[in-house]
């Protein structure tokens, strides 16, 4: 594996960003975080309506990558099976054996297009290649390709016949991403594009290499204690039962954020600053991840709904409380 230096990993950011810039309108920051996912080993959930441009968007950039991309509808009826694939009755030399058949799981880019619509059942085939990049079947443990992104899509609004996904699943998830409308001159430029030529061809721009480099230099990278210390004081302010949680948390929320909320926020501070050029992280790289990494993991309680809070509101009155420990 290439060695590679934080000035590097900002010119393929760059590359990348003007890559996909012949095929996407707008959605800058969500392009950075998606790739501040990919450096740091993570998996994203975008949320958005449909027609934001969600597949588009995760397709393209597995092109620009380098990387292998397989994409799975979730669907009610959809198996286990037909995500990580299973052993089939074969005859070879007149004998009967299994054989084992790959499922769509291996891939280097992973869409799980509305996984929301599947049972529980088939939504916990992904724990175990989320969390430890395999997946066992028929007691036999096989690899996922390396690296290895889920990025899973949800619709906000249509409810029925979906089910939601469980906390322990969600706590899977690096990033909460949130797509919105876009501006008025980005839908103008959208529909320029769609409607008067043939979509624009991606070239790769990156190699696997430059990746893995990428990712073993987010691990390298040094961090302050300052730095640590921040990232633990902002994700043990959303647990209501810890003694110095403001009065917001104390009064809306039901559950805060766990210790992997604040690993990553670290990770994730660590390879936005290297997306900037910069060798090691700040606090303030540490607040730009901090809404994308906690807001699916604070649930509210009732009082907050009643007060038309949402966990995004509290983690934005957090970032303006929780101050930098003092020495």
């Amino acid at each position: 594996m290439t060695d590679i230096s934080p000035q590097a990993v900002k010119d393929v950011y760059a590359s990348i960003t003007a890559e996909l810039g012949k095929i996407m309108v707008g959605q800058e920051t969500i392009i950075r975080l998606l790739l501040v996912s990919l450096f740091a080993r993570g998996h994203c959930l975008l949320i958005g309506v449909p027609g934001l441009a969600k597949t588009l968007l995760v397709r393209s950039l597995a092109e620009t990558l380098t990387l292998s991309f397989k994409r799975i509808q979730f669907t009610p009826d959809l198996m286990p099976s037909d995500i990580i694939g299973s052993e089939l009755l074969q005859e070879r030399d007149r004998k009967l054996e299994f054989e084992y058949f790959a499922g769509p799981i291996f891939a280097n880019l992973l869409l799980a297009d509305e996984v929301n619509r599947t049972p529980p059942k088939t939504q916990s085939a992904l724990l175990e290649a989320m969390q430890e990049h395999k997946v066992t079947v028929a007691g036999a443990s096989r690899a996922l390709p390396d690296p290895f992104l889920v990025v899973a899509t949800q619709n906000p609004i249509e409810q029925e016949g979906t089910y939601p996904l469980p906390e322990a699943q969600l706590d899977r998830f690096m990033f909460s991403l949130h797509l919105d409308y876009p501006a008025h001159d980005e839908e103008v430029e959208i529909v320029r594009r769609t409607t008067l030529r043939m979509a624009e061809q991606l070239a790769a721009v990156v190699t696997l290499d430059q990746i893995l480099a990428a990712q073993q230099l987010v691990l390298a990278a040094p961090v302050s204690d300052h730095v640590i210390d921040y990232a633990v004081r902002l994700a043990a302010a959303t647990r209501p039962t810890n003694p110095q949680a403001p009065q917001i948390t104390r009064d809306f929320v039901e559950w805060g954020a766990g210790p992997r909320a604040s690993q990553y926020l670290i990770l994730g501070a660590k390879a936005l600053a290297l997306l900037g050029g910069k060798i090691a992280a700040e606090t303030s790289d540490v607040r730009d991840v901090a809404l994308p990494v906690l807001q699916h993991r604070v649930i509210t309680n009732y009082r907050a709904t009643g007060a038309g809070k949402k966990s995004r509101d509290i983690i934005t009155e957090l970032l303006t409380q929780v101050q930098e420990k003092s020495y």
